[in-house]
């Protein structure tokens, strides 16, 4: 399986911390793939003409498109119902807490962009709601973050382990534990697990 990749997406880490809890590691190539916002990548259009990563080539030639859905196609030739369960009231518990979590990384995406203006270009409405949306979503998963249990993380955790790294990585600034010391043990178990040390987003990559 060919699955286009960048070591500094947090959709592409959700997908690979998904492949070493699940073991599918040894069976995926990784292309280096650049998928920029505002200049869309030749070379990744044929696979995805949405030009985003990641982005996964079946060996058939079928292609896989969003971080979700990559990650329950792993679920599934893993032998199914192991970071996704297969029915029934937790599944769906599962895949809304994902989806908020997911969500949250999206708000994240923006949010950076829009930091990233000069001052002069940013909206302060949009910096306002953003803010509004990560604070808000921080406190509902404050609420729910207990004790990792054993086996494979499910996959809402690993969205939402990707996600607090991510604001340790780009929104430093924000300091996201203060206040949240459930979420922030969750977070130091999160980064233990050896899914999450192979595949650490850092500057040196």
């Amino acid at each position: 399986m060919l699955l286009h990749w960048s070591p500094r997406s947090p959709f592409v880490r959700k997908v690979m911390v998904a492949a070493h809890e699940l073991g599918l590691v040894d069976r995926l190539t990784l292309r280096r793939t650049v998928a920029l916002m505002t200049a869309p990548n030749p070379d990744l259009l044929p696979d995805n003409p949405l030009s985003k990563i990641p982005t996964l080539v079946l060996e058939d030639g079928t292609v896989l498109i969003d971080s979700g859905v990559i990650c329950e196609y792993f679920d599934s030739i893993a032998g199914g119902g192991l970071i996704i369960p297969a029915a029934g009231p937790e599944r769906f518990r599962e895949l809304s807490r994902h989806a908020l979590a997911t969500g949250l990384l999206d708000v994240l995406i923006l949010w950076r962009n829009e930091r990233g203006k000069p001052p002069e270009a940013q909206t302060a409405a949009w910096l306002t709601g953003f803010e509004t949306k990560f604070l808000a979503t921080l406190a509902r998963l404050e609420r729910e973050a207990g004790p990792i249990a054993p086996g494979p993380l499910g996959l809402s955790w690993i969205a939402l382990g990707c996600c607090l790294s991510y604001l340790d990585f780009r929104f430093a600034d924000l300091g996201w534990r203060a206040g949240r010391p459930a979420l922030a043990a969750w977070h130091d178990e999160f980064r233990a697990r050896p899914s999450a040390i192979a595949t650490e987003i850092n500057d040196d990559v």
